[in-house]
């Protein structure tokens, strides 16, 4: 997983370490240096196939780039490096050939579980290492741990190994993983994942829960397949909980955003004038309305054509954008209409806003040039309901219109 972080290019760092960690071990420099070129095409092979058909980095979003990393980076690549480590062994005289197949698949089987398990926690945390947890979030992932521990101790410990050893209690760790794919994601499922197995792996060596069995060997291969189908599992359901989730989040901000320019909807700005007015009923402090119109929309349109149209309403929701605070709205009110909700403002303090904005698309050198019309509405002063003061500032935008076509006009006549 390192080269999926930092690039095939590190390869040769994989063959090196690899070979000084078998050399310093067992075997003689040629079994290492062939179990070290099995561990490097492993990785890189792995490496390339995820980056090329698995989404790369990002393999632990969807479901299916899960089930392909489990393919390439858990089952062909680690067969890569059980067949060139168990065949160095073999020649080297560590290994009698008659063992080939089940040392080979011990091999096989320890690669792909450490894969499926501690590559996710190693990806998805150096990713985004940094959880940003509200404090009931940092409560419950406490739970879920306590929980996890005290439970997979139990299971794979010395406490109650006479009790359990005989009986299927493997499947109380699920309720906990499940726990932890759907309330917070792949990330934290995967160091829920990790934790289990450390637990699993310990208990199991040493003679203690469901796997313990008389041969080694036997008892690390039903470890080792059970880790691996609980972090695949896992792990895509975690992924199909996020992904809904990020439907549900996307779906909600169109119901309620402008889908060109970003800004709130109508909707959403209707929802923004009543909480101001109910603030108002608290505060006793007013607030503004300003409507704008993006003047010659439709000439735009015509001479520029549609797409340079909606770059200029996009041109002027970035103005907009600038001109307001952050408790302040703004939103797209019509096709070529606008609005902004501004808290605890005076109308002489939004005509300052107003011009602001009217400047800043004057110093606008891009083509066509832009101006806008607006209209100034103060609660409860022009209006006490939402329909009578967006009515007062539409009112106000087109005295603004008349004034500004007839200076127009006055100017031509001259």
């Amino acid at each position: 997983m390192t080269l999926l972080l930092l690039g095939l290019r590190y390869w040769p760092a994989i063959l090196v370490g690899a070979f000084v960690t078998n050399l310093t071990t067992a075997g003689t420099a040629l079994t290492s240096l062939g179990i070290a070129a099995g561990n490097c095409l492993e990785a890189v092979t792995a490496c390339y196939l995820v980056n090329g058909f698995a989404n790369g980095k990002d393999v632990f979003d969807r479901t299916w780039d899960i089930l392909r990393f489990a393919l390439y980076g858990g089952i062909l690549s680690a067969g890569i490096a059980a067949t060139f480590g168990v065949t160095s062994l073999a020649l080297g005289g560590f290994a009698p050939w008659y063992q080939y197949g089940i040392i080979w698949r011990t091999w096989w089987l320890g690669d792909a579980a450490g894969a499926l398990v501690f590559a996710p926690f190693l990806l998805l945390w150096s990713a985004d290492p940094i959880p940003r947890w509200s404090r009931r979030q940092v409560a419950e992932a406490g739970a879920l741990l306590a929980s996890t521990l005290l439970v997979s101790g139990i299971i794979f410990g010395p406490l109650l190994h006479s009790e359990v050893r005989n009986d299927p209690w493997t499947f109380l760790c699920t309720p906990f993983l499940i726990w932890a794919a759907f309330r917070f994601g792949p990330r934290e499922a995967s160091a829920i994942i990790c934790v289990v197995c450390a637990i699993a792996v310990v208990g199991t060596a040493h003679g203690y829960g469901p796997f313990a069995r008389q041969s080694p060997n036997d008892s690390l291969l039903l470890l080792q397949s059970f880790l691996s189908i609980q972090a695949l599992m896992t792990l895509v359901f975690a992924a199909e909980v996020s992904e809904r989730r990020r439907q549900e989040e996307h779906a909600q901000q169109l119901a309620v955003r402008d889908p060109l320019t970003g800004l709130a909807n109508y909707r959403l700005l209707i929802e923004r004038v009543d909480e101001q007015i109910k603030r108002y009923g608290r505060t006793n402090k007013p607030f503004v309305v300003l409507l704008m119109d993006l003047d010659g929309l439709k000439k735009i349109n015509d001479e520029y054509g549609h797409l340079v149209g909606s770059l200029a309403i996009c041109r002027l929701a970035e103005v907009l954008h600038l001109s307001c605070r952050e408790t302040d709205t703004a939103a797209r009110y019509g096709g070529d209409e606008f609005a902004l909700v501004l808290s605890e403002t005076s109308a002489e303090s939004a005509a300052l806003v107003a011009k602001r904005v009217a400047h800043r698309l004057s110093q606008d050198a891009e083509e066509p040039r832009l101006s806008v019309s607006i209209g100034i509405a103060e609660f409860p002063r022009d209006g006490a309901t939402i329909e009578h003061l967006l009515s007062a500032a539409d009112h106000s935008l087109y005295n603004d219109k008349r004034q500004a076509h007839g200076s127009s006009s006055h100017s031509v006549g001259k």
